[in-house]
């Protein structure tokens, strides 16, 4: 639809070059016409999208999950694309006390990020579910500025973890 709007603009240029030069306001008439269809193609694309939703673009979102070593582009697998009513609003972020985020932080077990989205979670957090995510080291995910999913706890949950395996050593 945006080429029909611009050679539609590009034609109310043509005309308007006629109109200037011979002073006839026919073609004056013939550019203001040109631009309004311009006009009323945009509207009516911006219509359609906003009614067919944000995937009209041909956006798609994908329900497959993402190991750190596969690539993120060319894997050939056609994704399911989210109705509305699918697309969530973030979790807030975990209240961590200083004693877990300073054994977390030198942890190199892997938490789940989304591409985009502020948090990372554990692998079997419900608000992950099947949305696709890759797999990072949790102290690089907070290098990386991630902040833990109050939902799933990954900085309590990895931090008892830890405290768990450190008890059940022999000294």
């Amino acid at each position: 639809m945006l080429y029909v709007v611009l050679l539609l603009v590009l034609a109310a240029l043509g005309l308007l070059v006629p109109a200037l030069t011979s002073a006839q306001t026919f073609w004056a008439w013939l550019s203001v016409g040109a631009s309004g269809a311009a006009a009323a193609v945009l509207v009516l694309d911006w219509w359609l999208r906003r009614r067919s939703g944000p995937r009209a673009a041909g956006a798609i979102a994908g329900d497959v999950q993402v190991s750190a070593g596969d690539q993120l582009g060319g894997t050939g697998v056609e994704e399911a694309p989210r109705s509305p009513d699918q697309v969530e609003v973030e979790p807030d972020e975990e209240d961590t006390d200083a004693a877990d985020s300073l054994v977390v932080s030198d942890l190199t077990d892997e938490v789940r990020v989304l591409d985009e989205r502020p948090r990372y979670h554990l692998a079997d957090c419900p608000w992950l579910a099947s949305r696709p995510s890759l797999g990072l080291p949790v102290s690089e995910a907070r290098q990386l500025g991630f902040t833990p999913c109050a939902v799933c706890r990954p900085d309590s949950g990895l931090a008892a973890r830890k405290r768990a395996a450190d008890q059940s050593e022999p000294a």
